[in-house]
């Protein structure tokens, strides 16, 4: 047994690996220059929250959709096709910001591009990795992209977005575009070890209606699947109603601004890293139902000691806590849906799953900054604590049969 565990992920998963580490860096070169450009436009707000959420709207929009055609056509080439899509949006946005041609209508339009590519390709990605990992080393291979995802886009990614578009406007665009192309180079090399597509099951084409609730019914089925997808929906609502106002939380409640700010946020992905180093030896320790329920239970505690706590210190201890509690979390549930959902159901379960997680975000972001602009910087936070301590409670025992295989 310990062979087998210290055996190579493989050829394919190295190329998956170096295409999601290259597009990951250019997604947080975009993640810190877009904002950035639609301030150079407008310094009304309600624009700049519109460019956001011009990215999460295809997730409410086309999310069960986009699950259909991950399961009717090969994955690979999805992906390849998507990114390159990605690429000539990103493209047009660069030359546009680099002749002063540039307007908002313009950055929605290529942001909503941006966010219904993400519906089929983070979906795809997610289902192709068991066609070039073996079972037992799924949560490895999740752990290590998690661990790229938290190096590339959080810790150089943004001050090189930033970089970028001091020195040139278009700059930080152009090389995100730069990233894709380069990361569709590399997906179209892969070979999988096993079949992506069922051909007898590519060849039928149902109606789309009943290839959207056939995900929505199988995951309705498996208790563990449908409890993770639920509190990961809830958590996200939670924790993006707290987080929305963060940055004035921050500066308020906490009494820091400009470079602490930065060094906070930090912080996080500090957590993250450790989380995701640590998140091999871990499985082997304890159970997968153990870190789940106690995952749940350190999220309430991180909204209620954010509400808490005055003293900036206590905060980033806190945030380190967490970070490492998501990429854990985040890594046994994948690999749980990696192991559990059939094949040629991965896009539409995965796309169920993702609707919850990303469409629950969208809404916690909005549900967040009224909450705090009526009651107060601090009472979304003790909203997200109690919201997951019932989830926690109300987990508990679904989430018992949790097994890594």
């Amino acid at each position: 047994m310990h062979a087998r565990n210290s055996a190579p992920l493989g050829a394919g998963f190295r190329t998956l690996w170096t295409a999601s580490a290259i597009s990951t860096i250019g997604d947080g070169i975009t993640l810190a220059a877009g904002p950035m450009l639609v301030a150079s436009l407008t310094r009304d707000p309600v624009p700049v929250a519109i460019a956001v959420f011009c990215q999460q709207a295809p997730w409410l929009l086309f999310g069960l959709i986009s699950g259909v055609y991950v399961d009717r056509v090969d994955r690979r080439r999805l992906i390849v096709a998507v990114n390159l899509a990605r690429a000539a949006a990103l493209a047009a946005l660069a030359a546009a910001a680099a002749s002063n041609a540039v307007n908002l209508l313009l950055i929605y339009a290529v942001f909503f591009t941006l966010g219904t590519a993400d519906t089929l390709a983070d979906n795809a990605g997610g289902a192709l990795i068991p066609a070039i990992v073996a079972k037992d080393r799924l949560a490895e291979a999740n752990a290590r992209l998690s661990l790229t995802f938290n190096i590339g886009n959080q810790f150089l990614a943004k001050p090189l977005g930033a970089w970028l578009f001091a020195l040139a406007v278009g700059a930080p665009f152009a090389t995100d575009a730069l990233t894709f192309a380069v990361a569709a180079a590399l997906i179209a090399t892969l070979r999988p070890i096993q079949a992506t597509a069922k051909p007898a099951v590519a060849a039928v084409r149902t109606r789309l209606r009943t290839d959207v609730t056939t995900g929505a019914r199988w995951l309705a089925h498996h208790r563990v699947l449908l409890t993770l997808s639920l509190s990961m929906g809830i958590g996200n609502i939670a924790f993006c109603a707290a987080f929305a106002v963060f940055v004035l939380y921050v500066r308020g409640r906490l009494g820091v601004t400009g470079l602490g700010y930065g060094v906070l946020l930090t912080t996080f992905a500090i957590g993250g890293t450790l989380g995701t180093v640590s998140v091999r030896h871990l499985k082997q320790r304890v159970r997968a139902s153990t870190l789940l329920r106690v995952g749940l239970f350190i999220e309430a505690f991180t909204h209620a000691a954010l509400a808490a706590t005055t003293h900036v210190w206590i905060a980033a201890c806190v945030l380190v806590l967490f970070g490492i509690h998501t990429m854990v979390w985040g890594s046994v549930a994948s690999t749980l849906y990696q192991q559990r959902v059939p094949d040629e159901l991965r896009g539409r379960v995965g796309s169920v799953r993702l609707l919850l997680d990303l469409g629950g975000a969208a809404i916690g972001t909005l549900a967040g900054g009224l909450i705090a602009q009526s009651v107060g910087l601090t009472t979304p936070f003790w909203i997200a604590a109690a919201v997951m301590l019932v989830v926690a409670v109300c987990a508990w025992k679904p989430l018992g049969p949790a097994r890594i295989q």
